[in-house]
C-alpha cells in the first residue's frame, strides 16, 4: 500500500467519527444540539491529538514499504496502524465527553 493510500485511510478514519455528530451522548439539561456541538469539539481535539501519530505512521509506511511488500504484509501493517489510530481517537472522544458531563447511551 502506498503512502498516499495510508494517508487516505487515516483521513477516512478521522472523518468517520464525525459522521454521527453527537454519537449517542446525553446529559441532563442538554439538548441534541448541545450534545452535537460538544461532540464535534471533542472530535476536533481527538483529531489534533492523533495527527502526529498518523504522520509518524505514514513515515513508517513510506520507509518500510519495500520490506512489507516483500513479506506480503503491507495491508496488515497499515490496517493495524489505522485501527490503533481509530481506537485512540475513540478513547479521546469518550474521555472528553465524559469530562464534559455526558454519558453514552447504550
Amino acid at each position: 500500500m502506498s503512502t498516499a493510500a495510508l494517508r487516505s485511510i487515516v483521513g477516512l478514519l478521522l472523518l468517520a467519527g464525525c459522521a454521527g455528530a453527537g454519537g449517542g451522548w446525553t446529559k441532563s439539561g442538554a439538548d441534541q444540539a448541545a450534545a452535537s456541538r460538544e461532540y464535534r469539539d471533542c472530535e476536533s481535539l481527538a483529531g489534533s491529538a492523533v495527527e502526529t501519530q498518523a504522520q509518524i505512521d505514514t513515515d513508517i509506511a513510506a520507509t518500510r514499504r519495500n520490506d512489507w511488500e516483500r513479506a506480503d504484509v503491507t495491508s496488515e501493517q497499515t490496517g493495524m496502524m489505522a485501527a490503533g489510530l481509530k481506537e485512540r481517537r475513540d478513547n479521546i472522544v469518550a474521555r472528553c465527553m465524559q469530562a464534559k458531563g455526558f454519558a453514552q447511551q447504550r
